[in-house]
């Protein structure tokens, strides 16, 4: 596998993945300094506490990671009750090139098929130019009617994935 795993974040890497995230949403342009955005991407603790965090690692160096959330959760933005939502998808800028969004974006459309969910749904912005690469060339298509802006007026692009492959029912 690409000598990576892909799993769910353990307590210890929280602070690890919030520095992460805050690092390459800052690095590359995607929130301004000043975002209390930055709060919540740096508390990774918070966010596992209510979505799971899945991981990529590599002996032990965690080179990425994501943040899936159930519909109706509190870190599902937009998810509708039939989709699996994900978000904060970060990958550290020297293990880029790897495969390792891919292979994160993928677990998520693993996790949906056993859920029972007939769709991905996520958020992107402009200048996720690499993370848009990946969800395209997944399959991942544009759904304009449900774009959407932050707070402070930044555009953000809706962009879900039909699961062909049915997974089992859901148990609720």
């Amino acid at each position: 596998m690409n000598g990576f795993e892909i799993r769910p974040a353990r307590a210890t890497e929280f602070e690890t993945i919030g520095a992460l995230t805050v690092s390459v949403y800052l690095g590359e342009g995607h929130v301004h300094p000043d975002s209390p955005y930055l709060a919540e991407l740096l508390d990774t603790a918070t966010r596992a506490r209510s979505a799971e965090v899945l991981v990529a690692v590599r002996d032990g160096e965690v080179l990425g990671s994501l943040t899936v959330a159930e519909p109706g959760t509190p870190y599902a933005d937009i998810a509708r009750p039939d989709e699996l939502e994900f978000r904060m998808l970060a990958v550290a800028k020297a293990a880029r090139g790897q495969g390792i969004g891919g292979a994160l974006v993928g677990a998520v459309l693993d996790a949906a098929r056993v859920g029972g969910y007939p769709a991905v749904i996520l958020t992107t912005m402009e200048t996720m130019a690499d993370a848009r690469r990946i969800y395209e060339r997944i399959g991942f298509v544009h759904v304009p009617e449900r774009d959407w802006s932050t707070g402070s007026g930044k555009p953000l692009t809706v962009m879900r994935f039909a699961l062909r492959t049915p997974g089992p029912a859901r148990v609720e």
